[in-house]
């Protein structure tokens, strides 16, 4: 069965399910990437050029590429030294095409048709905001950069949390709200809770069209917790944090079900990140199907394997089995 699917969210999380749907050849496929990163190169371009920040919309333009592999990887080149070092090539690309043409939206387009993507990229919002958040202990972070850093390396734990929202406010882009009301199936990719998941979630109309959407909702719990955003964290504490944003339950959850190497998890717990723990219950006692199958990559890093969480979704979709274990 065919369906359209839209996909929200943005950073690797969404780079690397999007990777994975787009061999999916009966999907048609929309992508809502947060427009509200302020760190690394993109933080730069925003601050000295003004342009939304080109990062996350450049992945899942890549993702979605079905050009050469040596053009994809050269809207992925990152200089690394001489007055162009950490530079992104694809973020000037970006750049140099919202001067030439006049507008964000044509340079979307443009970038788009150059890198012959199978579907649709759409920023959540065409207006530029900034992340702001507050936490337990009363401190202000203002943009995505203060909130992601914070829990880098060892110390102590940050204060959790405890409100978030955007300056200026943002309206929604008509055709993210066209995506989300519109598609068979809705799935919030994998990501950092409060600065991939949630910021889309801020942006005025998101959440209402999520609840007024005919499609099918999917959470993609995220493997490993974050250190000062989802400290410990299990998958059942992800799906209340975001159905309460969604304003809308799930009708899916799909979770991870494996183990990780001993020496891959050290790495990770050096930096106060541990495995998101399976606290769901079985299928049957919760409101939502729970999907659970082997979804780690079996690279260096702790992240979903995009052909493995691909198909997961695609048979959600469909309403097939979800295969449970990775095979030998």
């Amino acid at each position: 069965m065919a369906g359209e699917v839209t996909v929200i969210g943005g950073g690797t999380g969404s780079f690397n399910l999007l990777s994975g749907l787009r061999a999916q050849t009966d999907l048609s496929l929309r992508s809502i990437v947060t427009m509200m990163d302020s760190g690394g190169d993109s933080g730069v371009l925003r601050d000295a050029f003004g342009v939304l920040p080109p990062g996350d919309l450049r992945r899942c333009l890549v993702a979605l590429s079905e050009e050469s592999q040596i053009l994809r990887d050269l809207f992925s080149f990152r200089f690394g030294d001489g007055p162009l070092a950490g530079r992104n090539f694809g973020n000037l690309f970006f750049l140099a095409l919202t001067r030439s043409l006049g507008s964000e939206q044509q340079a979307v387009s443009a970038l788009s048709r150059i890198l012959k993507i199978r579907g649709e990229v759409i920023p959540v919002t065409w207006d530029h905001a900034q992340l702001v958040a507050r936490t337990r202990d009363g401190e202000l972070l203002r943009g995505e950069a203060a909130i992601d850093a914070r829990g880098s390396g060892l110390g102590a734990r940050p204060s959790p949390i405890e409100v978030i929202w955007l300056e200026p406010e943002a309206s929604a882009n008509p055709a993210a709200i066209a995506a989300i009301r519109g598609c068979d199936a809705l799935v919030l990719a994998p990501g950092d809770v409060f600065t991939s998941l949630v910021p889309n979630l801020l942006v005025a109309g998101v959440a209402d069209a999520i609840r007024a959407s005919r499609g099918t909702l999917v959470f993609v719990i995220n493997l490993m917790t974050k250190a000062g955003e989802t400290d410990d964290w299990g998958a059942r504490r992800h799906v209340e944090e975001l159905a309460q944003r969604a304003g809308r339950a799930p009708d899916a959850v799909l979770v991870h079900d494996g183990v990780f190497a001993r020496a891959r998890l050290a790495d990770y717990a050096r930096e106060g990140a541990v495995p998101v723990a399976d606290d769901l219950g079985p299928d049957g006692g919760a409101p939502y199907r729970i999907a659970r199958a082997d979804l780690a990559s079996a690279g260096a890093l702790i992240h979903h394997d995009p052909d493995r969480t691909a198909l997961a979704i695609a048979a959600l979709v469909r309403g097939a089995p979800v295969l449970a274990r990775r095979s030998a």
